[in-house]
């Protein structure tokens, strides 16, 4: 086995990118501290064709040399918005057809992989602070919510790995 070049793995240029056809959801990210983690997000957003990233609360906004160290151009290919208030956003995606979806441990919680969604939905997947979580009036506000199954002591993930682990499951299961 030999491991690929760079030129090798035929990757998208930006207009190639913005021109393709992407899944069928948007990721929201209310009141991210981390301007890693929020670069992290875009790039991972890149890897699988998200729609669109919306920027809420404290979260911080592009141009950035900390969200560019960790995105590594993907703020260019991504389409992102920002939004002051998520609770501004939330009415205006479900009535564009978007079901809200919050990734949070709560009562009630869908584990995230027996939710299977449906290949014509649309989804925005909200994605909280790092120490808070999504808020609970964000969560009231949301269609559902998906928790990611957790087996050790902690029951916390990394937001920038809470994304890759949420994205890659819709990605695959819309692949389908």
């Amino acid at each position: 086995m030999r491991k690929l070049k760079n030129e090798e793995l035929d990757r998208l240029d930006v207009d190639q990118f913005k021109k393709s056809e992407k899944i069928p959801v948007s990721i929201i990210l209310d009141n991210i501290r981390s301007l890693n983690n929020i670069g992290s997000v875009f790039r991972t957003s890149d890897a699988f064709l998200v729609e669109k990233i919306y920027l809420c609360g404290i979260t911080a906004k592009p141009p950035h040399k900390d969200i560019h160290k960790t995105a590594l151009g993907a703020t260019e290919s991504v389409e992102w918005e920002y939004v002051e208030d998520i609770m501004d956003l939330l009415p205006k995606l479900k009535s564009s057809g978007y079901m809200n979806l919050a990734i949070e441990q709560a009562v009630g919680a869908q584990m995230l992989h027996t939710f299977l969604p449906n290949t014509s939905g649309k989804y925005a997947l909200i994605f909280g602070n790092e120490v808070k979580g999504v808020q609970q009036k964000v969560v009231d506000g949301c269609d559902s919510v998906l928790e990611i199954p957790q087996f050790g002591t902690k029951h916390s993930l990394n937001i920038s790995v809470s994304v890759g682990v949420v994205v890659w499951d819709f990605w695959s299961k819309l692949q389908k």
